[in-house]
């Protein structure tokens, strides 16, 4: 089992900044991607970016050149810095590691953290 911790949410005005947080702990193999996704009210949860130990990250258009997700091996943590805040990007934000092992994969979810871009 993988348990999943984030921290970091809150309300935060346009333009702004916040650092996303998510330590995960227990069996984590080394083949895994850490990211995190979110999910506005009467939307679809949606990738907002990934990043394997290895390769390079992926991020959703709306959110290239404004988040930067990066992450600490060590420490198996991963973080989303999301700067020039919009509105549009208020949601509930969930972190996900896909875990890889023997041709299965193994999904786990935190519970999300709310952002919320307003003046």
């Amino acid at each position: 089992q993988v348990q999943l911790v984030e921290s970091g949410g809150g309300l935060v005005q346009p333009g702004g900044s916040l650092r996303l947080s998510c330590a995960a702990s227990g069996s984590i193999f080394s083949v895994n991607i850490m990211g995190w996704y979110r999910q506005a009210p009467g939307k679809e949860r949606e990738l907002v970016a990934t990043l394997s130990g290895v390769g390079s990250p992926n991020y959703t258009n709306s959110v290239k050149g404004r988040f930067t997700i990066s992450r600490d091996n060590a420490k198996n943590t991963v973080y989303l810095q999301m700067s020039s805040l919009k509105p549009e990007d208020t949601a509930l934000y969930y972190c996900n590691v896909k875990l890889f092992s023997a041709g299965n994969i193994y999904d786990y979810w935190g519970q999300g953290t709310q952002v919320t871009v307003s003046s």
